[in-house]
């Protein structure tokens, strides 16, 4: 048994924010104090870690992930060895990746794939949502079986046909079988099949550079597909959340449904907040470093999502991290940007990029605590083990400097990627010192983890429905 004692730091969590000491002892959090009780002081530990001027923050917990995953002839370029690492150098100790159901096969087989890619490979604890990709009676009914082993939750695509898409009614067939059985939907919100034709009548247009990516994929069609999303859970009797949006009509659909008090819900990405379609229309090829689905939005929407995740509207922010080389693979699309992999690089900036909106007056420190840790912590049934520093919970903690300045660079970055989505930013506050289940990750600026430390972590259904 170890334990450490974390002295002098504002411990900072959704709920409150005050100075404590907090021991950790045997991987789990085993009390908190104020620093000059005679409790604390009296504390004994294998080792003290000094945390004057530093904020102590639960671990960040990333619940949207694309590691080693297959998509355009292709597959991401991080694994789940070099993406755990870089989501530990950038403060976050869980990550909930996508297992991918293969059509015509089922279910199991595409969970076992991933469990066994990433089995004995990650600095950090995970978990796995399941993409169905083949809705039949047999897929169905596999459903029940992976969440009572703790996979609670299934993506469905209204987008990319032929690949991915679910029509309307195998969508209806999985949202009743989640009812049942305490599952959570997730949703890829967007009308595949009229964007299709969109970039059928661009690319016969020539119009195939990168940022016509983002004028076919139409915020109206993110709207609309939102918008189905949440009346066919009402016709379902299902619980809805409804990954990266970026656009603010579709945000306004979830503003609509959460005002009836509908169980539905909705994430946003950093890309989405901080960068635009004036990446996308960046000159030569460059644009496609920005390519992902959905597509980056003109700078006005960015004011709604802020809005969305001060209100609540918006209660999650993950990453949506899908990394592809901009040489070798985001090249493929030259000529055809329907032929760009659709994705990019973030796992390691997010807990950044959202300190700098703390910075920048967009959020509260709790708040930011809240949509990183405690919210996606709670959406995916890993609550409170993971999302917050309690009596209880796992020791997945966090020395944050509030003051320090850095530069965001490829050159710097732990991502296997080889360009930054964040290329030059400068940024205030940066990670120091990782802990994970009470092991040192991450220790003054060094990685100290090692692969096979990260546990597969089963889930409780969401807990905003208990």
């Amino acid at each position: 048994m170890t334990r450490t004692v974390i002295r002098g730091g504002l411990v900072i969590t959704a709920a409150e924010e005050g100075r404590m000491d907090v021991l950790v002892e045997d991987g789990k959090v085993a009390a908190l104090a104020t620093p000059d009780s005679a409790f604390a002081e009296g504390w004994t530990a294998d080792r003290t870690i000094d945390a004057t001027g530093k904020y102590v923050i639960p671990g960040g917990v990333d619940a949207h992930t694309h590691f080693d995953f297959p998509f355009g002839g292709t597959a991401s370029s991080d694994t789940f060895e070099t993406g755990t690492r870089a989501a530990a150098w950038g403060g976050t100790t869980t990550v909930v990746d996508f297992a991918v159901q293969s059509r015509g096969r089922s279910l199991r087989e595409g969970l076992d794939t991933w469990h066994a890619k990433s089995q004995g490979t990650c600095a950090i604890d995970y978990a796995f949502h399941m993409i169905v990709s083949d809705v039949n009676e047999h897929t169905l009914k596999e459903m029940d079986g992976l969440v009572e082993e703790g996979v609670t939750s299934f993506k469905l695509f209204m987008a990319y046909p032929g690949v991915f898409y679910s029509d309307d009614g195998q969508i209806l067939r999985a949202m009743q079988r989640a009812a049942g059985n305490g599952g959570l939907i997730m949703m890829h919100a967007e009308n595949g099949i009229a964007i299709d034709v969109l970039i059928e009548q661009a690319l016969a247009r020539g119009e195939s550079d990168p940022r016509y990516h983002g004028e076919v994929r139409k915020a109206l069609l993110e709207a609309e597909a939102t918008h189905r999303a949440i009346q066919l859970a009402r016709v379902a009797g299902s619980p809805l959340y409804v990954v990266h949006v970026s656009a603010e009509e579709a945000v306004a659909e979830l503003a609509r449904a959460r005002g009836m008090d509908l169980p539905v819900f909705g994430e946003t990405c950093p890309q989405y907040l901080f960068l635009s379609t004036d990446n996308l229309a960046e000159p030569g090829f460059e644009g496609a470093k920005y390519v992902c689905s959905t597509p980056l939005r003109p700078r006005e929407h960015q004011a709604a999502l802020w809005r969305g995740l001060r209100t609540d509207d918006l209660q999650v922010v993950s990453t949506d991290h899908c990394p592809f080389c901009f040489s070798g693979q985001k090249d493929l699309g030259r000529g055809d940007f329907s032929k760009i992999p659709n994705g990019l690089p973030g796992v390691e900036n997010r807990m950044d990029l959202l300190h700098q909106a703390v910075v920048d007056g967009h959020l509260s420190r709790r708040r930011w605590i809240e949509i990183a840790c405690a919210a996606p912590a709670r959406m995916f049934g890993l609550y409170p083990h993971k999302g917050t520093i309690a009596p209880g919970s796992d020791a997945d903690i966090v020395l944050y400097d509030p003051n320090a300045r850095q530069t965001l660079s490829a050159e710097t970055h732990h991502m296997n990627v080889d360009y930054s989505a964040y290329e030059g930013k400068s940024v205030t506050g940066r990670v120091e010192t990782v802990l994970s289940r009470g092991e040192l990750v991450i220790d003054g600026g060094e990685f100290v983890g090692r692969a096979g430390h990260g546990r597969f972590t089963p889930r409780s259904t969401c807990q905003y429905l208990n």
